[in-house]
């Protein structure tokens, strides 16, 4: 019997089916939110669908973008929410920004301080801030080593103030009486368990970037093929909400889909630290003081295996090919690349670069990936982290061998495209501007890569009580949303904006369901 399944044990029996707040989902605005409230003397329990705790939080590489910052202070930097708000309308295209709350999005960013200092009290480590344009002054403040150590330190002070995390629990049903959500239905060592919930639930269970019901339905059936780059994040929460009377926003909009490289072997949820016990609380300290030189493996590490190949490859010349040594699409033209890709075999492609381009993308300024402002990724950087992604050779020949493509389609593609790009024919695929035929005595292949939907923007109308509200734009009584959840019609393009407003919407709500009595 394995460390979760004892917890489970201990701390939900027969008697005790009823706490102060029940928090459906067990990623970072979940464990935040349960932290917060814990701090104020509530009984919490957290109910993880999945085996393990992390969520989305627990993939990124977890900027926490911010303004008027001790850290900003520090580095004689001033800012404040408003000049933040205007610049953060500068990520998105101009239509999809249109349809974002100003009034809730600014509410958050005047948040952002104080959940950056009460993230630092608990012993988290950040470096920063850093520059990301357009924003005015540097914002990104820089969790060290990677987002999981917020999954960490959360999961240690829910531990040490006696909450209750229960994995592999997911939430079938919301319960409601009297038009209040009193509780919840979840099916915890296969059973179903009804839990009541005195002040409040709270939906925390992430995105649907891997939902093609819920995409399809909102965004167009032509993009039903493409996954979500967490294949747990199914829209739970969002249904649950719906189900429960609960408006949806935006739900249209989403981060991608964008071209990245599949996931390394084995699971990349793997919990960074123990589930439970001494150990959890233990390496929940020790993860902000790990030596440099393993940061930046790590950091390195989950920048090869979460962050997107740069489209300036494309740009500079390189191709895509399918899994039979043929291309497929117009490479510099988004959504559609993404679209074809979901449509070849395995859903992936390759990208092929020749000796000019390889070694154009073996040095700055040119990066094959980016986290900004903390590492960039080359050719050699793949070659020797990512093997299972990457592959050189001195011929055409030896490089199908690499990843059984097919010699013969794989010749006559670059012959195709050097056709076009000498000015002999058209491309096939209607690419322009390319001058450079490919060539040499080097040859890379990265892949296979799949087209992914990052994150989702819809969510839950809220308020700024972070309650959720039906068609009528009324608080729907219990009921409480946060997270990509509760995003109640924000834009949040940018690096940390996601991560600032899940762990902003998790303290904030636990302030508000810890402190109540009568909620």
């Amino acid at each position: 019997m394995n460390g979760p399944e004892i917890e489970i044990q201990q701390r939900v029996n027969p008697v005790q089916n009823e706490f102060d707040v029940v928090i459906v989902g067990g990623g970072g605005s979940g464990l935040a939110a349960a932290a917060r409230s814990l701090e104020f003397g509530a009984r919490v329990l957290v109910l993880e669908k999945q085996p393990q705790l992390g969520g989305t939080t627990g993939m990124a590489i977890g900027s926490f973008t911010g303004n008027g910052t001790s850290m900003q202070r520090a580095a004689g930097i001033e800012d404040n929410p408003d000049n933040h708000e205007t610049d953060a309308g500068l990520f998105a295209a101009p239509e999809i920004e249109a349809q974002n709350d100003s009034e809730l999005r600014r509410f958050f960013l005047g948040q952002t301080a104080e959940t950056l200092e009460w993230l630092r009290d608990l012993g988290l480590h950040f470096h920063g801030p850093n520059p990301e344009p357009p924003n005015r002054v540097p914002r990104m403040h820089n969790i060290v080593p990677n987002a999981k150590a917020y999954i960490a330190a959360f999961q240690a002070q829910i531990l040490k103030r006696q909450g209750t995390i229960v994995c592999d629990a997911p939430v079938v049903e919301l319960v409601r009486e009297a038009g209040r959500v009193t509780g919840v239905v979840a099916e915890i060592q296969g059973k179903r368990r009804t839990i009541q919930a005195r002040r409040g639930v709270v939906l925390a269970a992430g995105d649907y970037a891997n939902a093609p019901e819920i995409i399809g339905r909102f965004k167009g059936n032509r993009f039903r093929s493409i996954e979500g780059v967490n294949p747990k994040a199914c829209g739970d929460g969002h249904l649950l909400a719906e189900r429960t009377g609960a408006q949806l926003l935006n739900m249209e909009i989403t981060y991608g889909p964008e071209l990245r490289f599949v996931p390394p072997p084995g699971d990349p949820f793997e919990q960074l630290l123990p589930t439970s016990g001494f150990l959890a609380q233990l390496m929940g300290r020790l993860v902000p003081y790990l030596p440099q030189f393993l940061i930046n493996w790590r950091i390195k590490r989950l920048l090869l295996t979460w962050q997107h190949p740069e489209n300036a490859l494309f740009d500079d010349g390189a191709i895509l090919v399918n899994a039979a040594g043929q291309r497929f699409c117009n490479e510099r033209v988004s959504p559609e690349r993404e679209i074809a890709i979901s449509e070849q075999e395995n859903k992936a492609a390759y990208i092929l670069l020749d000796e000019r381009i390889a070694a154009c993308y073996s040095e700055w300024p040119h990066f094959i990936s980016t986290a900004p402002k903390i590492a960039y990724a080359y050719v050699e950087d793949y070659l020797k982290l990512r093997p299972d992604v990457s592959a050189a050779a001195g011929s055409l020949e030896e490089l199908a061998k690499h990843r059984q493509l097919n010699l013969t389609h794989l010749q006559d593609t670059v012959a195709q495209f050097n056709a076009y790009a000498s000015g002999q024919q058209s491309d096939p695929f209607g690419r322009t501007g390319d001058t450079e035929p490919l060539a040499g005595n080097r040859w890379v292949l990265l892949g296979p890569a799949k087209a992914y939907f990052t994150t989702t923007e819809g969510g839950v109308a809220i308020n700024q009580g972070l309650q959720a509200l039906d068609e009528h734009g009324d608080p729907i009584p219990g009921l409480y949303a946060i997270g990509c959840n509760g995003m109640g019609g924000q834009v949040l393009w940018g690096h940390g904006l996601h991560i600032a407003w899940a762990l902003t919407s998790g303290r904030l709500v636990g302030e508000i369901l810890g402190k109540s009595n009568n909620q």
